[in-house]
């Protein structure tokens, strides 16, 4: 049986080892965006239904280009509960993120929801563009969806920091997206992202990830910071989102026409 359209090559690239490249997406509702971003050379960008004002029919369209472009979607839901967890992926979601999660038992029911049984308790329901809209039999589909959903947890409070170890034996976890902006929050030192203690805790982070061979990952505000960090090991990684990109571009874009335009008037 040939491959559904939706094989996660981020999944199979992160298990070879294989840094993965992502943006994080959370305002502009055009599925072009996602044109944009797969052309420009990302491998994922992260839908984000937590502090964006995304609807389940935009997220939908969004995760339809994604994968016709050649763009990973990932969407992170906005609370750990069954239903924004399985309806995303029921939209085409190839990923889940799960943010604030501090608890091991929660995270177990959350990794089983993005799984049909016997792996897991998510219910059958999926859209015809999943299936290259054709006709497949349910072993198949159940077994190929298992094996190609991505689920990252995210690591961004002391808590979870502390309970690494814990979370990260949780069974069917992929990968990690520390966030950065909670995390510095919860350490007591807000936005100091190269504060010594900020890379201490992403150190000791990406070591457990490594000791439990789950990708490590983290999210960075600019390109010199996800540099950094892919070169201390960090595969999943992604910087800045469409929003930061367009008004940096343009801003830069316009001081200098904006110095132009002095100097000749």
């Amino acid at each position: 049986m040939p491959e559904f359209p939706e094989t996660n090559r981020v999944k199979e690239a992160l298990r070879a080892g294989k840094a993965q490249l992502g943006v994080g997406w959370s305002q502009f509702r055009s599925p072009d965006v996602a044109r944009i971003l797969a052309t420009a050379g990302f491998d994922w960008a992260f839908i984000d239904a937590e502090h964006g004002g995304f609807d389940i029919e935009t997220i939908q369209d969004i995760c339809l280009v994604a994968a016709l472009a050649g763009i990973t979607p990932i969407v992170r839901v906005a609370a750990i509960e069954y239903s924004l967890i399985a309806r995303a992926l029921d939209c085409g979601a190839q990923g889940i993120i799960l943010p604030r999660v501090e608890s091991v038992d929660l995270l177990t029911k959350a990794v089983g929801w993005t799984k049909f049984p016997p792996e897991g308790t998510r219910g059958y329901g999926l859209g015809g563009p999943q299936l290259g809209y054709r006709a497949r039999n349910f072993t198949d589909v159940i077994r190929h969806m298992n094996a190609a959903t991505l689920v990252v947890l995210q690591i961004e409070t002391v808590r979870a920091f502390e309970a690494r170890e814990d979370l990260l034996s949780v069974p069917g976890i992929d990968a990690v997206l520390i966030g950065p902006a909670d995390l510095s929050i919860s350490l007591g030192v807000p936005g100091e992202f190269q504060h010594p203690l900020m890379v201490e805790t992403i150190e000791a982070v990406r070591n457990a990830c490594v000791r439990h061979g789950i990708a490590p990952g983290v999210h960075m505000r600019s390109p010199a910071l996800a540099k950094f960090w892919i070169e201390h090991g960090m595969l999943f990684v992604s910087c800045g989102n469409e929003v930061s990109f367009l008004q940096e571009r343009t801003s830069e874009v316009a001081a200098q026409l904006r110095s132009s335009a002095n100097a000749s008037g």
